[in-house]
């Protein structure tokens, strides 16, 4: 009773205050024209059609996922039909050739000019990566998504419709990316994170009300009940860290005297987040994706439809082995103890019993991969339980899948996070006292 009375007075505080509730509102105004846009159909698709086509059949496990990024978007085939992901997959790719291609990380280390130009790069390979995944939707839109229907979602389709309907879903993901950086510019936290989280919010009480009528009210309650136990989990370990204590030297300038002052350094147990398994997910997708194109009858897409499926063990080993595998991928990228080791020497601070410079990123480097042993494991326990439980019960596993989960209470966590140290700022008693 006392949180609750706390959370309410704190959200309260939060509407109080001026210049926090005109961002929460411009928040809340992006997400609505989110929502509506993938109520609006791509030029030249017939909604009629459409609708009679879902209510005659299945989706795969696939397609279940795509659409459940792109906020219901697929299924309507939308002008926001590939919702967010494009501006993810390039965000990750800008990330990953930092690696290889030593001009990126130069940029990274320019500041806020390098910065910069590694978005106008990343908004780029969006638009490029839109072109190319609006047209695989109109494709499989043309032959697979609605095989079992009599009629088209596109009426008489030719190249000019198809190209015209390509370069509407390729316009909608420029304008999704807009919105996007709207809300991390103008609104609160991270705008591609508030984005994922309301396509997936919006697809939740459909999907309940699917297990609901197909299961009945049983399974209902133990889906409900799961996802809750599942959220806890998430949440306990989401905000635990390791706090390695830092000491700054006095150094006297002038008159003044700086450092003097013991902080800590915090190392969260999952560094990497859930890009790790959206990353697995994603790749063991994509046969599922070749295979939409492919003969049922052939032996390749047999293979791919019996052992790559959310109902194979191998599909479920190779989603465990690539998240462990990707965590310690995303988070030697992310976390560069050299970097952090020489960013502290320069200020004078040092670890206690740990020499500054190479000892010192030796040392955060052995702290760090200790931690990602843990989170590694918590990441392929938290998708993996759920997806296994979920197709044993018959449950659409894209929708209740511990990727979903994991987006909702890391995009929640630090969007009241983000609330919260606003509220601090005005003296308001926040939301996590």
């Amino acid at each position: 009773m006392m949180t609750g009375g706390i959370l309410i007075k704190a959200l309260g505080a939060a509407f109080r205050t001026p210049d926090l509730r005109r961002k929460l509102l411009f928040t809340m105004f992006i997400m609505a024209i989110y929502r509506l846009g993938t109520f609006i159909p791509a030029p030249f698709v017939s909604m009629k059609n459409v609708h009679e086509c879902m209510a005659q059949q299945e989706q795969g496990d696939f397609l279940s996922m795509m659409n459940l990024f792109s906020g219901g978007g697929i299924f309507q085939l939308s002008v926001f039909s590939l919702g967010i992901m494009p501006y993810i997959t390039a965000s990750i790719i800008i990330q990953l050739l930092r690696v290889v291609i030593p001009r990126f990380e130069e940029l990274h280390k320019e500041g806020q000019s390098g910065t910069a130009k590694l978005t106008e790069y990343t908004r780029y390979l969006t638009i490029g990566l839109g072109l190319l995944q609006s047209a695989v939707v109109i494709s499989v839109a043309n032959s697979n998504l609605f095989q079992n229907c009599e009629v088209d979602p596109i009426p008489n389709s030719n190249a000019a419709k198809i190209a015209f309907a390509i370069l509407a879903m390729t316009a909608g993901t420029g304008l999704i990316m807009w919105l996007a950086e709207l809300i991390t510019d103008r609104g609160i936290g991270n705008g591609m994170s508030i984005l994922i989280f309301t396509g997936i919010c919006a697809n939740f009480p459909s999907m309940l009300y699917q297990v609901y009528t197909s299961k009945g009210i049983g399974i209902t309650l133990l889906v409900f009940f799961l996802f809750l136990a599942i959220t806890f989990v998430v949440v306990f370990v989401e905000q635990c860290q390791r706090r390695i204590p830092v000491q700054y030297a006095k150094r006297v300038v002038g008159r003044r005297t700086y450092g003097g002052s013991t902080t800590y350094l915090p190392i969260k147990i999952n560094m990497a987040n859930v890009i790790p398994v959206i990353f697995a997910s994603s790749i063991l997708m994509l046969p599922q994706m070749i295979a939409t194109f492919g003969n049922p009858a052939s032996g390749w897409v047999q293979f791919i439809s019996q052992y790559l499926s959310t109902r194979s063990w191998l599909y479920f080993l190779l989603y465990g082995l690539l998240i462990v595998a990707f965590a310690f991928f995303y988070t030697s990228i992310t976390f560069n103890t050299e970097e952090v080791a020489d960013n502290m020497k320069r200020y004078g601070g040092f670890i206690p019993g740990i020499r500054a410079g190479k000892p010192t990123a030796d040392y955060l480097g052995y702290v760090a991969n200790r931690l990602t042993w843990v989170g590694a494991i918590y990441l392929a326990i938290v998708a993996l339980i759920p997806t296994i439980l979920f197709a044993k019960l018959g449950v659409m596993g894209g929708g209740f899948g511990g990727t979903s989960i994991m987006i909702l209470m890391g995009v929640g966590l630090q969007t009241v996070k983000d609330i919260d140290a606003q509220l601090q700022q005005r003296h308001y008693e926040g939301f996590l006292r």
